[in-house]
């Protein structure tokens, strides 16, 4: 017989519902579901906001400060020789060299002579006029002294036959007052008088010209004496010339020419370099020549040490889109420095103080300068700018920024100009 379970006795008895704690679950999910809400309601008003994301590592940033500001440029520069001077042949004629590229030498040192058989010829020539003048002048000197005593001899004759005529005409007065001589002897002692006293006076005229001419004739020659002098003087300094020696101190540099080569005159020989005053020579982009002027202030960067210097020349003319200029050191030229070294320079275009100023970046040629992208709170806001002069670290803020604001300096090409960028970090 079989017997039956007792699966139709059981009675589910229901559990009593405790409505305290379904409450509290309750609120518990709602708080924690708030809290999350609360957390990710502005990241997503972010979201909803931005075009683009990108990581924040990935951009590279930088705050608006306000302070001194220095508009420059740096160059690299040469180390050059401020005196280098070229000798040239001072005429025609073979080149005997004295010396050799490199040599030591020093001012007025003889470095090489010039054979030059016309000039040498010439000065001979124009010592032989010379001498020949003042014999000349020497002869005419002697000329006038026996002149002179011609003529004193002649004033002397005219005196005596002047004295002679003078007692004649005392005796014929005497003679006619007592009736001892005619009337015709009378008047021809008077006119031999008369006569006398014009020779006398013709002969001191005669004699006084005589000497003005002299005189006269002995000037000029004395003239010309002196005209062939400096002529003589001025030969005998060409010849001198032909040893041709050293303008400065310093080091032989290129030779021109090879050794007993006939030269003409004013061809270059060779090149001294004064190292005892070294310049250092920039070239200068073309874009900076119009705010360069002669006496700005240059930092001469040597050994790890900044040196004062000015920029005391500058090229008119521009090649390969550059301009060349030279730089002298104010006070103290560094010790050590070398010909045709290089060094970084740094030229003070220009200097302004409290000025709102920005570091320079990428994000200058990216925008064109015209806008920035404004860091707040991870989001980044392109914004209108406007910049000024600009240096080699920072850029002059015009319009746009306030100091304090951070802004993006890296380049902004992969934000695509999007309006705002979240930043993700």
């Amino acid at each position: 017989m079989k017997i039956k379970d007792t699966s139709d006795q059981d009675i589910v008895i229901a559990q009593p519902k405790n409505k305290t704690k379904t409450i509290t679950s309750i609120a518990i999910t709602i708080v924690v579901i708030a809290t999350i809400i609360w957390q990710i309601a502005p990241a997503a008003s972010k979201w909803s906001q931005a075009s683009h994301s990108i990581s924040a590592e990935r951009v590279r940033t930088a705050i608006v400060t306000r302070g001194d500001f220095t508009r420059d440029i740096s160059v690299l520069g040469r180390v050059v020789a401020a005196v280098s001077p070229t000798v040239y042949s001072p005429a025609d004629g073979t080149i005997t060299l004295l010396i050799e590229a490199g040599h030591q030498v020093k001012e007025n040192q003889a470095i090489a002579t010039l054979e030059s058989p016309e000039l040498t010829s010439r000065l001979f020539q124009q010592q032989a006029i010379l001498d020949s003048l003042k014999s000349s002048y020497e002869r005419q000197k002697i000329q006038a002294k026996k002149q002179h005593l011609i003529d004193q001899k002649s004033v002397d004759l005219a005196n005596v036959r002047l004295v002679s005529a003078k007692r004649e005409k005392r005796r014929a007065d005497l003679g006619y007052e007592k009736n001892a001589i005619n009337q015709i002897d009378f008047e021809k002692a008077q006119d031999e008088l008369k006569n006398a006293q014009l020779q006398h006076r013709h002969a001191e005229q005669d004699a006084a010209l005589n000497i003005e001419s002299l005189d006269f004739d002995g000037k000029s020659l004395q003239l010309d004496i002196k005209r062939q002098a400096l002529l003589v003087s001025e030969l005998e300094r060409q010849v001198e010339g032909l040893t041709i020696r050293s303008p400065v101190s310093g080091i032989v540099g290129n030779l021109n020419t090879d050794n007993k080569t006939f030269l003409s005159k004013n061809q270059a020989i060779l090149t001294v370099v004064d190292l005892s005053n070294l310049e250092v020579e920039i070239d200068i982009p073309e874009s900076y020549a119009d705010d360069l002027v002669i006496g700005m202030d240059v930092n001469v960067q040597f050994e790890q040490k900044q040196f004062s210097a000015r920029l005391v020349t500058i090229s008119p003319e521009i090649l390969n889109n550059q301009v060349t200029g030279r730089v002298r050191f104010s006070k103290e030229t560094p010790q050590q420095l070398r010909q045709n070294q290089r060094l970084n320079t740094q030229i003070i275009l220009e200097y302004k103080s409290d000025v709102l100023q920005i570091q320079r970046g990428q994000f200058m040629e990216s925008s064109g300068g015209r806008f920035a992208y404004l860091i707040n709170d991870g989001l980044a806001t392109k914004t209108p700018i406007s910049l000024g002069a600009r240096s080699l670290s920072h850029v002059e803020v015009l319009n746009g920024l306030t100091e304090g604001q951070r802004i993006i300096i890296s380049g902004t090409d992969m934000f695509n100009a999007a309006e705002q960028v979240l930043l993700n970090n």
